[in-house]
């Protein structure tokens, strides 16, 4: 048996961190080869804390970035006029791309992924939008959607 220092969870072994004993052909074969895991040797131990630190820097700062981002999307509106039928139905829809579209055109840069949207939205009305931008920062910007005349 050998000892190994997971770099990233591995279902039904352990999480990240952890020091687990495992077979050497598991860990020569598997779990070293695909990144899950470090030989736990005094040297790797220093390594993997070091990448711990970096990595947990990375994240405060993406996280920074988000947050400065949802400030600047907070109070964002964004109307869009539409063809729509006699019951408020649209003939067309809104998509995640038409939002990060017209955010482009208020100088917004927000990808298309990062719009929380269930389904195309095809009915007027004014809608509250999610956007994530980070697990923990997802501000709400509001969708107007109006009937062309």
């Amino acid at each position: 048996m050998v000892d190994v220092i997971l770099r990233a969870d591995v279902e039904n072994l352990g999480s990240a961190g952890d020091v687990v004993h495992v077979r050497p052909g598991y860990a020569r074969n598997y779990l070293i080869p695909q990144g899950l895991a470090l030989v736990a040797t005094e040297g790797s131990r220093r390594r993997f804390e070091e990448e711990r630190r970096q990595s947990s820097r990375t994240v405060e700062r993406q996280k920074v970035h988000a947050e400065d981002m949802a400030s600047e999307l907070e109070g964002v509106s964004l109307t869009f006029t539409m063809r729509a039928g006699e019951e408020g139905r649209l003939f067309g829809s809104v998509t995640n791309a038409d939002i990060s579209e017209a955010l482009e055109k208020e100088g917004l840069q927000v990808d298309r992924r990062d719009i929380v949207l269930e389904e195309p939205i095809k009915d007027l009305g004014v809608y509250r939008v999610p956007i994530r931008l980070h697990a923990e920062v997802e501000p709400v910007i509001r969708i107007w959607v109006v009937a062309q005349e």
